[in-house]
C-alpha cells in the first residue's frame, strides 16, 4: 500500500540576488504578490494537497519567514477590538502550529539535489513533495493536488512538466519523453539545462515534485553536476528504469517564473486582475496605459 504524501520540502535558502537591493533585507520569499507573500502561495496550495508538515530549508538572513508563520497575539488582539474580522480571518492563514513547521539549514549553497538532502533527516523513509515558492501556478484546482491524486493511483517519481518554446529550453531541466496517458508522461530520460538545440524535448521540469525515499539514497552518492551545483534532476534520472519510475506530469494551470522580475510583474498583473476586488480599477488602468502607449507610436 502506497504512502500517503504528507510531507514538503520549501528549498528557500537562495540570497535573491536578482531582486537586489530589495531583498536586502527581506527574503524573497516575503515579497508580495498582491497582497500575499510568494510563500503563502506556495503554503496554501501544500495545504490544498494534504500537506501536513512543512519543511523550510533555509539559510543565513531568513528570519522573517519563521516570523511571518508565527502566531501575533498583540495584532490579533487589536484588529480583534476593533472588529476587523475579515483581517482577522485572513491572519489564520499564516499561522502554523507547533510542530507542523521545521526548519534546517543549507550552510553552503550547493544547488537544489543538497538542499533536498538537507531535508533527509525529517523526511525520513517516506514519500514527498518539494516545492518552488518562485513557481506561483495560477490553477482552478491546485497543482500539487493533482499530482498527489495521480501519484496516489500510480505512485512513483512525479515531476510537473509544461511545454517552453524550443529557445527556451537551456534554460530547464528537461524530460526524453516516452508514452503519454492522459496528463502523464513516462520519461526516458532528463537533462539538466542543456545546451542550445540538444533538447530532447520541450517539457520542461518545473517547481514541484513528489519523490520517493530513493531519491535521497542517490544523493547521498551524487556529486556536484551542471553548474558545479547538486542537482535534483541528476538523483532524479536514476530511478528511470526501475521499479521505482519517474512520470512527467503536464498539470493543468499557470504558471508564473516568480523568481525573474518580469514573471513577478506578470503574476501581479494576473492576479490582480483575478480579484473580483480590484479588476474593475486594474482593468480601467491598464486600457488607458496601451491607449496611451498606442496614441505615442
Amino acid at each position: 500500500m502506497k504512502k500517503k504524501v504528507t510531507k514538503a520540502v520549501f528549498p528557500v535558502a537562495g540570497l535573491g540576488t536578482r531582486f537586489l537591493p530589495a531583498t536586502k533585507s527581506i527574503p524573497k520569499e516575503i515579497m508580495t504578490l498582491v497582497d500575499r507573500p510568494l510563500i503563502q502561495y506556495a503554503i496554501d496550495e501544500a495545504r490544498a494537497a494534504g500537506i501536513k508538515e512543512f519543511i523550510f530549508v533555509t539559510s543565513r538572513g531568513k528570519n522573517a519567514l519563521e516570523d511571518y508563520f508565527d502566531h501575533a497575539p498583540q495584532l490579533e488582539q487589536e484588529l480583534r477590538k476593533k472588529g476587523k474580522t475579515e483581517l482577522l480571518e485572513s491572519l489564520k492563514m499564516t499561522n502554523m502550529e507547533s510542530g507542523a513547521i521545521a526548519y534546517v539549514r543549507q550552510h553552503k549553497a550547493m544547488g537544489l539535489g543538497h538542499a533536498v538532502w538537507c531535508a533527509r533527516n525529517m523526511i525520513s523513509n517516506e514519500p514527498f513533495a518539494v516545492i518552488l515558492p518562485d513557481d506561483v501556478i495560477a490553477a482552478e484546482k491546485p497543482c500539487l493536488q493533482q499530482m498527489v491524486e495521480a501519484y496516489a493511483e500510480n505512485g512513483g517519481n512525479m515531476v510537473a512538466a509544461m511545454e517552453v518554446p524550443e529557445d527556451k529550453a537551456s534554460a530547464y531541466g528537461i524530460l526524453d519523453p516516452g508514452e503519454k496517458n492522459g496528463p502523464l508522461v513516462s520519461v526516458n530520460g532528463m537533462v539538466e539545462k542543456p545546451a542550445p538545440g540538444t533538447q530532447p524535448s520541450n517539457f520542461a521540469v518545473i517547481g514541484r515534485y513528489i519523490l520517493t525515499p530513493n531519491i535521497l539514497k542517490n544523493l547521498n552518492k551524487i556529486k556536484s553536476g551542471a553548474g558545479g551545483e547538486v542537482q535534483l534532476t541528476d538523483a532524479i534520472a536514476r530511478q528511470i528504469g526501475t521499479d521505482d519510475p519517474v512520470r512527467g506530469y503536464l498539470f493543468d494551470g499557470k504558471r508564473y517564473d516568480c523568481g525573474s522580475k518580469s514573471g513577478f510583474l506578470q503574476a501581479t498583473v494576473a492576479f490582480g486582475l483575478a480579484r473580483e476586488d480590484l479588476r474593475e480599477d486594474l482593468d480601467h488602468y491598464l486600457k488607458e496605459l496601451y491607449a496611451g502607449a498606442a496614441a505615442a507610436t
